[in-house]
């Protein structure tokens, strides 16, 4: 239970200043140094969090997102549970409100994985326990971290660097257009008209004189670039909603926007390549390029575990 002192939800990076965030972002790397050569089960040396308990809440399957919470939680010297949505009555049977009072006298802290970003600010104003936004259909803030963490290893401070997104404006699109504002960067969006990012999002980033633009050719976007970007062209939470022509549709739409060998010519042999995996390889990325030189998509991977270790220190302690 609380003791009166405000939660630090971790929900979306446009709810925190860049100071915040670049306090989070060195954080991470701290500890991803302190860690060099240990055992992946071997706690941190402080172990901060012995004692405390989280839950992992996912309505939607997850590899990198459940694994680096759970193993992060665990060096952190805390403990962790795996709860499928699909198996409580999560939004069905209970309301998300009744679910979150009661798993709040439970754990420390939740992580939740959503189909709705409704649910994710149900579950924050009605918790008595820090939230963290595991990815929702609107936003995927803690990958966000990851990769900050990750371009910053390769090309030094991002801060008035370009960024290039190259494919359909989504949830992960979003919280790179959240970062660039509050990490100072450019951001160029290469997408089709009919797959551009939430309008309230770009209408926000404008709010903010933030550096974003949406560009139509590609290969316009990705010059003089630092990175090129891309995620999966359909979302799992989009599937049963397009439906067999829907998909065919949307990668008609989008095959232009493929990031391959031709497109990082084009970038430079500086640009480095990331995805938040999982990909389809052969449709918004080819193997030559998420196997190659350029690509840092595992050094992402990893660095989820580092970033989201940084959330919780911050959000239990």
């Amino acid at each position: 239970m609380s003791l009166g002192k405000p939660l630090k939800h971790f929900l979306d990076l446009d709810a925190f200043d860049g100071a915040m965030l670049r306090q989070l972002v060195d954080d991470a790397q701290r500890m991803k140094s302190a860690r060099q050569g240990l055992p992946k089960g071997q706690c941190d040396d402080d172990a901060p969090l012995t004692g405390r308990m989280l839950a992992l809440v996912f309505e939607k399957p997850s590899t990198r997102t459940r694994i680096s919470f759970d193993v992060g939680m665990r060096q952190l010297g805390g403990e962790c549970m795996f709860l499928d949505g699909r198996d409580m009555q999560f939004g069905h049977g209970e309301t998300v409100g009744d679910t979150s009072r009661v798993l709040s006298r439970y754990v420390d802290a939740i992580v939740l994985r959503s189909k709705r970003h409704q649910s994710l600010l149900d579950l924050a104003r009605t918790a008595s326990v820090p939230v963290i936004n595991g990815l929702t259909d609107k936003t995927h803030p803690c990958q966000l971290m990851a990769d900050i963490m990750t371009f910053e290893e390769h090309r030094g401070p991002i801060t008035g660097k370009t960024v290039t997104w190259s494919g359909a404006g989504n949830n992960v699109c979003a919280s790179w257009i959240h970062a660039a504002v509050r990490f100072n960067f450019v951001l160029r969006i290469a997408c089709p008209a009919e797959i551009e990012p939430d309008p309230a999002v770009m209408a926000w980033a404008r709010a903010q004189k933030g550096r974003v633009d949406i560009v139509r050719d590609p290969y316009e976007a990705v010059a003089g670039t630092s990175a090129v970007v891309t995620d999966t062209w359909v979302q799992m939470s989009e599937t049963d909603n397009l439906g067999e022509g829907g998909t065919r549709s949307r990668h008609n739409s989008l095959v232009r926007y493929r990031v391959d060998e031709r497109l990082m010519q084009a970038a430079g042999k500086d640009a480095i390549f990331m995805h938040c995996l999982p990909a389809h390889r052969g449709e918004e990325v080819t193997d030559a390029v998420l196997d190659g030189p350029q690509s840092v998509v595992f050094d992402e991977a990893e660095n989820r575990l580092h970033s989201q270790k940084a959330v919780l220190r911050w959000a239990l302690t």
